[in-house]
């Protein structure tokens, strides 16, 4: 049989982690996370992160991996994952990759381009514009020199914004086309599904994990890890959740306000993360509404699982 890894993926709150579990324990199989949040340790409540029971329940990868300071990037966890689904092949399983993370699944399945070393005298320019006048003026930038890369971002994500920049003015052409070029011939097959869900259901489920996680103590677990020494600005913590958690405590505003756009702003990470995935046309969208026990059914018979 040909050589198969299986892909749940969605937007925030869809219920990719129980489905992926519960097709893990009938796979007998390991999952790797393709989450750029729940690999980092002491982000827990926030990046509503599998329990410690699920993660002695099924073997996970790239959650817990890297502390919040810890540089990584999307090309890494391609080569990683990569030798974990051949190492997990070898031993006669089929991978699960189960996240939220567009361009960590994109990466895995088509490859991405590895644009070398960077030019930090640029990227030093770029930071200092930041500095002085603003994630917008980096977007106006960019938008100037790569339209089309502008229209795939928004000007919060300026580290993706500082990158594009950089792309464009040392090759001359759009990272968005330089990712297009690049399409690695897998030796595996990778089957797609999507769980879906309407959108009234998707926001209030949303809703309601945002109060689970303040109950959960989200402002704590904030507070202990800027207690432990992580700067406030660094990558991890530039997350939903934890950046307005940090503005409560900087008396910017009160916790419900906090909690408020929590909420806006997750639901627009949600509405970004259906966004890109609904440009990839072989995504095979579940309906969220079923079982667990039916939509595993389905993806077993989908992949011609016998069990042997």
């Amino acid at each position: 049989m040909e050589r198969q890894v299986v892909v749940i993926l969605g937007p925030t709150a869809s219920g990719k982690t129980a489905l992926a579990l519960a097709l893990a324990e009938k796979l007998k199989t390991e999952i790797i996370s393709a989450d750029s949040r729940q690999i980092f340790k002491h982000l827990n409540i926030g990046t509503a992160k599998p329990t410690h029971e699920e993660l002695e329940q099924v073997k996970h990868y790239f959650i817990n991996y890297l502390e919040p300071d810890e540089y990584y990037n999307v090309s890494k966890f391609e080569n990683e994952a990569l030798e974990i689904i051949r190492k997990l092949f070898a031993h006669g399983k089929i991978p699960i990759v189960v996240g939220g993370s567009g361009l960590y699944i994109k990466a895995l399945i088509d490859g991405i381009i590895d644009l070398g070393e960077t030019n930090f005298e640029l990227r030093e320019d770029l930071w200092a514009l930041r500095k002085r006048k603003g994630n917008e003026a980096l977007y106006e930038r960019l938008k100037e020199l790569d339209p089309k890369a502008a229209a795939t971002m928004l000007p919060q994500n300026w580290k993706r914004v500082i990158r594009a920049i950089e792309v464009f003015t040392e090759t001359g052409k759009s990272i968005v086309d330089l990712h297009s070029e690049q399409k690695r011939k897998s030796d595996f097959k990778f089957w797609q599904f999507g769980i879906k869900l309407p959108r009234e259901v998707l926001y209030a489920r949303i809703e309601k994990r945002v109060d689970e996680m303040i109950s959960k103590s989200l402002v704590e677990e904030v507070k202990k890890i800027l207690d432990m020494g992580f700067p406030p600005d660094c990558n991890a913590l530039n997350t939903v959740g934890y950046k307005e958690i940090i503005a409560y405590l900087n008396g910017e505003y009160d916790l419900p306000r906090a909690v408020e756009l929590i909420k806006r702003n997750t639901r627009r990470y949600a509405k970004r993360q259906l966004t890109w995935f609904k440009r990839d046309e072989r995504i095979d969208w579940l309906d969220g509404s079923k079982s667990e026990h039916e939509l595993v059914d389905y993806i077993l018979e989908k992949i011609e699982f016998t069990g042997d």
